[in-house]
């Protein structure tokens, strides 16, 4: 079995994604097999972790270089034997600190005692995280803390709880030390908590970040940073968060904002808008109001509105940010997606519910900007042509600062329009590294690397025409 597989789909969501990508690209029949190539590369590549892992600095507690020096002084701390790991920030977004993550590590050696995990868990040892024991699946008979174990994640999600040994389809994820016993895990006892294997020998090096320095940083991938600098919101502007939870833009926005202004965040479950909030609290951030309320229904009647409380009245903000709810489908490490075509298609009607709403909640000249974490085409440069052909009052703008690609072609749009939009889309065939260096890595200056090689992502940034 290879150390990294493709994305696992189920047949009639690979059909449909690879149908779209296809049809993007194919320009003349020789184009074809090269779409192929590309596509089975992106599935290749959503299967890995990102070739660095990237957290944004809360520049409203400290600067960028003292929280960089503190980082490498904890970074330091987690390698046994004193090596120090480096930390590049970002020339562009110069809020981002990139840490390199190392492998995949082919030469690791195996051992009888085995943990199965299971496919969430899986993905975040695959960035960096220690087995928590209700990741938990499976352990071997006889399995003691202290033990070196070998773990696993079981992709397809067929191991029974409990069970002694499992020989389905598994995952070679590294080994590490057992904090607990075969018994203190399934032994009937309350559910623990806490770290059950603590990883020594990853298959992909990269730093913890459970407990560093949680009021200087907030882990978040590059393309997400990437979003509150297009918003580019403004010290004292009213600005909505519609689907905000756990709130990393929302605290980048205050944090940009320097915490001079109002900035609304909702989400419609009330345990993410306390997270929201908790994260608010941890940043030192007060110019964040969050609620528990559904952005479809955000709009209110003239005239009914109630003040600063949702539903608001028709152009009350200066800026709206949607990042919108989505298939999901761009996030990496993904070992195994099990969602059905029906799931991963009914997407695309909500968001075009809230762009309408987002529209409508934008002052003239306002800004509106729209992301998603996955690549479907539907979910992107189809909603970019359906907002210019249904709300005329949007007009579709270029970015900055520039970090990804352009947008992909068969949606309907011009190639004008989808220079101004920017794809993160890992679908280059990299090559296996050496262990000793970034995952993916090749000859390339390691800023362009992280450019390229992160999650899959997509933006647009629409303007509001002003009253004639």
């Amino acid at each position: 079995m290879p150390v990294v597989p493709k994305l696992a789909l189920r047949p009639e969501v690979e059909d449909y994604l690879r149908e779209s990508f296809v049809n993007a690209e194919v320009v003349t029949a020789s184009d074809k097999q090269e779409a192929e190539r590309n596509f089975e590369a992106l599935l290749t590549q959503l299967s890995r972790p990102p070739s660095f892992t990237t957290v944004r600095v809360n520049t409203h507690l400290a600067s960028v270089q003292h929280v960089k020096d503190l980082l490498l002084n904890e970074l330091e701390k987690q390698q046994p034997d004193g090596r120090r790991v480096p930390v590049l920030q970002h020339p562009v977004l110069q809020d981002v600190l990139l840490i390199p993550v190392l492998g995949p590590r082919k030469n690791i050696k195996k051992h009888p005692c085995e943990v199965i995990v299971g496919a969430q868990c899986g993905n975040a040892v695959f960035r960096g995280a220690h087995v928590y024991v209700p990741g938990i699946v499976s352990a071997s008979k006889f399995m003691k803390a202290g033990d070196v174990v070998s773990v696993y994640s079981d992709i397809k999600g067929k191991c029974k709880k409990g069970a002694k040994e499992f020989d389905g389809t598994k995952v070679f994820l590294g080994n590490g030390i057992s904090e607990r016993s075969r018994k203190e895990i399934f032994g009937g006892l309350p559910e623990l908590k806490g770290i059950g294997v603590r990883m020594t020998e990853p298959v992909y090096l990269s730093p913890s970040f459970d407990n560093v320095l949680p009021t200087y940083l907030f882990l978040q991938n590059l393309p997400s940073a990437l979003v509150t600098h297009v918003l580019n919101p403004q010290p004292g502007e009213k600005i909505l968060d519609m689907c905000a939870a756990p709130g990393g833009k929302t605290t980048h926005i205050a944090a940009r904002m320097h915490d001079q202004g109002e900035v609304i965040a909702l989400d419609k479950i009330s345990n993410k808008v306390e997270k929201i909030k908790q994260n608010a609290s941890l940043l030192g951030l007060r110019s964040i109001r969050a609620f528990c309320f559904d952005g479809t229904k955000a709009l209110a009647p003239e005239r009914t509105g109630v003040g600063g409380e949702p539903p608001f009245l028709p152009e009350s903000f200066d800026r709206v940010l949607l990042d919108a709810p989505c298939s999901g489908m761009g996030q990496r490490p993904c070992l195994v997606c099990a969602w059905t075509l029906k799931e991963v298609t009914s997407y695309p009607p909500l968001q075009r519910k809230l762009l309408a709403v987002a529209a409508q909640l934008l002052k003239p000249g306002g800004v509106l900007v729209y992301s998603t974490c996955t690549v479907t085409l539907a979910e992107n440069e189809a909603q970019v042509a359906w907002a210019l052909a249904t709300l005329p009052c949007l007009q579709l703008q270029p970015q900055e600062p520039r970090v990804g690609g352009a947008g992909l072609a068969g949606a309907g749009l011009s190639l004008e329009q989808r220079q101004q939009l920017q794809r993160f889309h890992p679908a280059a065939p990299f090559q296996d590294a050496d262990p000793a260096a970034p995952s993916g890595a090749r000859e390339e200056d390691p800023i362009q690397l992280a450019n390229k090689d992160c999650i899959g992502f997509f933006i647009a940034k629409f303007v509001k025409c002003k009253s004639t």
